[in-house]
């Protein structure tokens, strides 16, 4: 069984931060590609940034210069810094990572339960 756990949202005021984690827990042997999306009320959920194993990023145009997404391999735990908070910034975020489990010859993906995140003053 594999669970990736969110952690880090929260009410924050527009121009703030906020830092998001998210750990991949159980029977893990590797992870490639970890990343977050985010689902506002009515819309599709979009890709905000995700990371390669190899360390490469990719930003959604409305985050570029704003969020910073990071891993820690030795932890399973991917974060995403989000500065300069706005409030189309308002929504679920949701934590997906690559994963292939012990003993098998495949990987698949898995989603954290979501954590809300409102910009708001």
């Amino acid at each position: 069984q594999v669970q990736l756990v969110e952690s880090g949202g929260g009410l924050v005021q527009p121009g703030g931060s906020l830092r998001l984690s998210c750990t991949a827990a159980g029977s893990i042997s590797s992870i490639n590609a970890m990343g977050w999306y985010r689902q506002a009320p009515g819309k599709q959920r979009d890709l905000v940034a995700s990371i390669t194993s190899a360390g490469n990023t990719n930003y959604a145009d409305s985050v570029k210069g704003r969020f910073t997404i990071s891993r820690d391999s030795a932890k399973n735990t991917v974060y995403l810094q989000m500065n300069s908070l706005k409030p189309e910034d308002t929504a679920v975020y949701y934590c997906n990572a690559n994963i292939r489990r012990v003993g098998s010859l495949y990987s698949a993906n898995y989603w954290g339960q979501g954590t809300q995140v409102t910009v708001s003053s």
